[in-house]
C-alpha cells in the first residue's frame, strides 16, 4: 500500500528562506504565523494527513460512496471518524478570519494544508476544501445576515458547503442553464432544476449542507447576464441558528466516475427548494467566480499534491527494485541486479517529478501569498499588483499544473512496470485521481484561453508586463553571481520566448481569432516553464546563501542547486519549441471539415 509523508522540510524553505513571510509580519493575519507557529502546524498537520487520511486513501477508493432508497449517502469506512478528528483538531478553522471563530492564518499557510491532505486523501480533502470555497463567496457577496447565519458552522466544518453550476445539458457554457428561482413573497425563492457533478453533494458528515446553486429568475436574460447566486441550505435555518425543516432538494445518484471515489459527486435535484438570493439579482457569475477562482488556485495544488505522493512512492520503488545492471557497469556487483536508480530513463522520470513538483509547491506558495497581499498589503500600490499577478497566474497554476501533474502521476506508475498497473500497489489510483483535475473548475483547455484571452489583455496588459519585468529583474541580479548566472541567463532567454510568443499573439490574434485559440494551451505552458524557472531562481538564489553561510541541511540544498540546474537544462528548453507551435498558427489545425477527421 502507498505511503505518504508531508514535505514539511522543503515547506518550510520555501515559507521562511524563499518567500520569507517573516517579512509581512506587520500585517494583518501574518502576526499569527510566527516561524515557530508554522512550524508546528505543519507538522502537527503532516502528521495527520500521513498517519489518519492516507491509509484511508485505497478504502475510499475501493468502497466509495453508497446512496440509500432515501437518497441519503453515507461516505466509505473511517471517513466520518475522520473528519470527526480533523474538525475537533481544528483544522478547518486556520485561514477563517477570527471573527468568525476562525485562526485568521494568512492563506499562504492554508495552501500547505490543502496540499498536505490532497496527497495524502483527494477524495476526503474535497469536502471541507468545497465548504472553504462556499465561505469565500459568502464571505465576499453575502449579507451582512447571511455571514452571521451560515458562516460560523461553515468554518469550523459543523455543516459543509457545495457549488452547483453544471447541468446535463451544459458545463462551460453557464448562460444555457435552466435551473429557475422563482420569487415567493417573502424573499425567499423556491429553486427547480438539476445539478449535476455536485462535489459533496450528500453525505454524513455534517449536519446540514449549504448548497450555493446558479440560477435565473423569471425575467432574467437568457443569457449568463441573468445568473443569479442563492443559497440553498439541506435543512433550513431558524433565526436562532438551529435547523429546521428539510429542504425540498435530494441526491438523485452518485455518479460512477474514474477516480476520486470516496467523494460523494452527486446528481441534485431541486423541486421548489427555498433559497436566498446571494448579492444583486443577475450578478451570480461574478459572485460564483470568486468561488471557482479560490477553487482552481485549490486544484492546481491538488494536482501537484497528487504528483508528489505519486513521486514519493516512485522513488522508494526505484530505491528498493532490482532489475539489470548500470550502463556502465555494475553498480553493486556483490547484488544480482543493480536498483532502478542506475537507469537514466528511471533518472529522468524521478528528476523531472522532483523538478516539477518543487517549482510548482513554491509557485503555489507564492500564488497564496499574492492573494492575502491583495486583500492586505500596505499600499494600493501593492495590493494592485498582488492581485494583477494572481489574476494572470491562476490560469497557470490550474492548467499547467494539473497537465504536468497528471503527467508526473502516470510516470511515477511507469517506474513500477507492470506492477503500475496492479491495483495493490497503489499507483493507478492515483492516476485516476490525478485525471480529473485536469477537467473540473474549468478545463485546462479553458484556463489557457483565460489566460490569452482575457488575463493578457486586461488593463492594458498590465499583469504581464509586471510579471516580464519581475523575471527580467532577478535574472539581471543572478548573473553577478557566478553559481546562478548559467541558470539566469536560461531563464532570460526562456522569458524572451514568451514575450515573443505574447507579441505573435498581438500582430495575428486580429486578423484571425483563431491564431490565439491554437496556440492557447502552448503558451500556457510556456508561462508555466518561465513562472516554475523564476520560482527555481530563488529556491537556488536561497539554497546558495544558505550554504555560503554555513547552515542548513548541506544535502537538502545541494539537492535544490542540482535540481535547478536540471530544470534549466532539460525543461527549460521546452519553452523554444512550445513557441514555434504557436507560430505555426491555425491554418492546418483548422483545415479539416468534421467528417474528414475519420478514415473512409
Amino acid at each position: 500500500m502507498p505511503t505518504y509523508k508531508a514535505p514539511v522540510t522543503d515547506t518550510l524553505f520555501i515559507l521562511n528562506d524563499v518567500l520569507s513571510i517573516d517579512r509581512y509580519a506587520n500585517l494583518p493575519g501574518f502576526a499569527n504565523a510566527s516561524a515557530d507557529m508554522v512550524e508546528a502546524v505543519l507538522e502537527e498537520g503532516g502528521r495527520f494527513c500521513s498517519e489518519v487520511l492516507a491509509p484511508l486513501n485505497a478504502i475510499g477508493d475501493k468502497e466509495g460512496c453508497t446512496r440509500h432508497a432515501d437518497g441519503s449517502v453515507t461516505t466509505p469506512t473511517g471517513f466520518k471518524d475522520a473528519f470527526a478528528q480533523y474538525v475537533e483538531a481544528g483544522w478547518p478553522l486556520l485561514g477563517i478570519p477570527e471573527e468568525f471563530g476562525g485562526q485568521g492564518m494568512p492563506h499562504v499557510i492554508t495552501c500547505v494544508m490543502e496540499e498536505y491532505t490532497n496527497a495524502a486523501n483527494q477524495a476526503f480533502a474535497m469536502y471541507p476544501g468545497l465548504t472553504q470555497g462556499a465561505i469565500a463567496a459568502i464571505l465576499a457577496k453575502g449579507s451582512d445576515e447571511q455571514k452571521a447565519k451560515y458562516v460560523p458552522n461553515m468554518a469550523s466544518c459543523k455543516w459543509g458547503g457545495t457549488m452547483n453550476l453544471t447541468e446535463p445539458h451544459c458545463g462551460t457554457d453557464l448562460g444555457l442553464i435552466r435551473t429557475r428561482a422563482v420569487p415567493n413573497g417573502d424573499g425567499s425563492y423556491a429553486i427547480s432544476g438539476t445539478k449535476i457533478f455536485i462535489s459533496s453533494g450528500e453525505h454524513d458528515l455534517t449536519e446540514n449542507i449549504i448548497h450555493l446553486v446558479l440560477a435565473k429568475t423569471p425575467d432574467a436574460p437568457d443569457s449568463v447576464k441573468g445568473i443569479s447566486l442563492f443559497i440553498v441550505p439541506k435543512f433550513l435555518v431558524n433565526d436562532d441558528g438551529s435547523l429546521g425543516a428539510r429542504n425540498s432538494l435530494s441526491c438523485g445518484s452518485i455518479e460512477h466516475k474514474m477516480g476520486i471515489h470516496g467523494n460523494a459527486t452527486c446528481v441534485m435535484n431541486y423541486d421548489g427548494a427555498t433559497g436566498y438570493m446571494v448579492g444583486e439579482e443577475n450578478k451570480g457569475l461574478a459572485a460564483m467566480f470568486i468561488m471557482m477562482n479560490a477553487a482552481r488556485l485549490g486544484v492546481g495544488i491538488q494536482g501537484n499534491a497528487l504528483a508528489d505522493v505519486a513521486f514519493q512512492n516512485a522513488v522508494a520503488y526505484a530505491q528498493d527494485r532490482r532489475q539489470g545492471r548500470a550502463l556502465t557497469g555494475p553498480a553493486e556487483p556483490e547484488q544480482k541486479a543493480d536498483t532502478l536508480f542506475v537507469h537514466p530513463d528511471v533518472r529522468r522520470m524521478l528528476m523531472e517529478a522532483k523538478a516539477i513538483t518543487e517549482g510548482m509547491r513554491a509557485l503555489c506558495l507564492w500564488g497564496g501569498l499574492q492573494v492575502d497581499l491583495s486583500h492586505v498589503a500596505e499600499t494600493e500600490e501593492e495590493r494592485q499588483t498582488a492581485d494583477d499577478l494572481i489574476s494572470l497566474l491562476t490560469p497557470v497554476i490550474k492548467g499547467y499544473g494539473t497537465d504536468k501533474g497528471y503527467e508526473i502521476a502516470t510516470n511515477a506508475q511507469q517506474v513500477y512496470g507492470g506492477h503500475g498497473y496492479i491495483e495493490e500497489w497503489g499507483m493507478e489510483q492515483f492516476v485516476r485521481d490525478a485525471r480529473i483535475t485536469m477537467i473540473y473548475e474549468g478545463a485546462n483547455g479553458v484556463q489557457a484561453m483565460d489566460l490569452v484571452g482575457r488575463k493578457l489583455a486586461q488593463n492594458g496588459g498590465r499583469a504581464v508586463q509586471a510579471f516580464f519585468a519581475i523575471v527580467d529583474k532577478e535574472c539581471a541580479a543572478a548573473k553577478g553571481d557566478a553559481v546562478l548566472t548559467d541558470f539566469a541567463s536560461r531563464l532570460e532567454k526562456a522569458n524572451g520566448e514568451l514575450k515573443a510568443a505574447t507579441m505573435w499573439f498581438m500582430q495575428h490574434g486580429m486578423t484571425n481569432p483563431n491564431n490565439v485559440g491554437a496556440g492557447a494551451h502552448s503558451y500556457m505552458h510556456i508561462m508555466g516553464i518561465v513562472s516554475l524557472g523564476l520560482m527555481w531562481l530563488r529556491m537556488a538564489s536561497a539554497a546558495q546563501v544558505k550554504l555560503a553561510a554555513g547552515g542548513g541541511n548541506t544535502s537538502f540544498l545541494e539537492a535544490k542547486l542540482a535540481t535547478a540546474r536540471f530544470f534549466a537544462e532539460r525543461v527549460m528548453p521546452e519553452a523554444g519549441s512550445l513557441r514555434r507551435k504557436i507560430e505555426g498558427g491555425c491554418d492546418s489545425l483548422m483545415a479539416l471539415r468534421p467528417d474528414q477527421f475519420i478514415a473512409a
